[in-house]
């Protein structure tokens, strides 16, 4: 049976993060041994694969999500949350244990934010987590490269029924490099690719990850200058959509749901990556991680009309770089 004419039980789900966030508004950052008085501090639901799971049942897909929570009042909004945005949740229960926490100092005046965060290893996903039947049945599956080992056995299963697999890379845990073996899609932050080949320029790392591990295209993140993705024959650089921002938390999460809502719609790969740009740039105008997960609509208005950061590249050095790339994969 083909992927048009299959029946699917959800559209999408995602295995990974959850995380119940304090954002913490300040005028600007503080010096070092200083006091400064705060503009607001409200607590929020956050986390990669969670948020990105909200976001696809809000623009109209099915999703299930599978996480890890403590027995305590932060995995209790998490549930809440998650009924709420009637999303199909499948949790696992570390008793005696605090959820994921995240305290977020967020410079008013830029939007740009840090992260403090705190994770209780008793509430690590492992394989044995995991039931085959929370992963079964959809189109898409979304990872993080946090609990690795568990990531892993939910991409394989996910290989084995013909799902695409999208992986949100920040960090090198222990373990990625199996994990990314069964990925088809892995978006990482623009660090990653030099904390796993070495290689600073991204127009080298890329393609170097993509020769690696098969993959069918591999993207970064650049922030506010959008997004950069090979798909082993060109580079695909969108840049960003300029837009008061307020705070960047989440961002990166929200791209990731909107990557996989293109997916599962089935739209070529540069309207998915504009998509997931513009509606990263919108919820970053909002405080919080799921702060604007802008509808449908206001979203493609974005893309008609918005002002689109500089490039990050000019295409010239993405058409010498793409020749380079090339020559090297008929070396090898």
């Amino acid at each position: 049976m083909s992927r048009a004419s299959a029946s699917f039980a959800v559209d999408v789900v995602g295995v990974g993060i959850n995380a119940t966030d304090t954002i913490i508004r300040l005028p600007r950052f503080p010096a070092s041994d200083s006091k400064i008085e705060l503009l607001s501090a409200d607590v929020m639901p956050g986390g990669q694969v969670a948020s990105a799971m909200v976001a696809c049942r809000r623009w109209g897909l099915s999703a299930r999500y599978v996480g890890k929570i403590g027995d305590d009042a932060a995995g209790t909004l998490q549930r809440k949350e998650m009924e709420r945005e009637e999303v199909e949740a499948h949790w696992i229960t570390a008793t005696g244990c605090s959820s994921q926490i995240a305290f977020i100092l967020v410079d008013d005046s830029t939007g740009e934010r840090t992260v403090l965060w705190k994770r209780d290893p008793s509430i690590a996903l492992r394989p044995a987590d995991l039931k085959r039947e929370w992963i079964s049945g959809a189109r898409v599956l979304l990872i993080d490269g946090h609990d690795t080992e568990a990531a892993t056995q939910a991409a394989r299963w996910a290989r084995e029924e013909r799902m695409q697999v999208v992986g949100d890379f920040d960090n090198l845990y222990p373990g990625v490099q199996a994990l990314l073996h069964y990925v088809d899609f892995p978006i990482a932050s623009r660090d990653f690719p030099e904390r796993l080949t070495g290689e600073r320029d991204l127009l080298k790392s890329l393609p170097m990850i993509f020769s690696e591990f098969k993959c069918r295209l591999i993207g970064a993140t650049l922030g506010r200058l959008g997004a950069l993705a090979w798909d082993g024959e060109r580079f695909l650089l969108r840049p960003g959509f300029l837009v008061r921002a307020v705070d960047s938390t989440g961002a990166g999460d929200i791209f990731h749901g909107a990557f996989v809502y293109g997916l599962a719609r089935d739209w070529p790969t540069e309207r998915i990556l504009d998509f997931s740009c513009a509606a990263a740039a919108l919820n970053c105008t909002a405080p919080g991680a799921r702060g604007n997960i802008a509808p449908l609509d206001k979203i493609e208005a974005l893309l008609r009309t918005g002002q689109r950061s500089e490039p990050a590249y000019t295409e010239e050095v993405l058409q010498d770089a793409a020749r380079a790339a090339s020559r090297s994969d008929v070396r090898a």
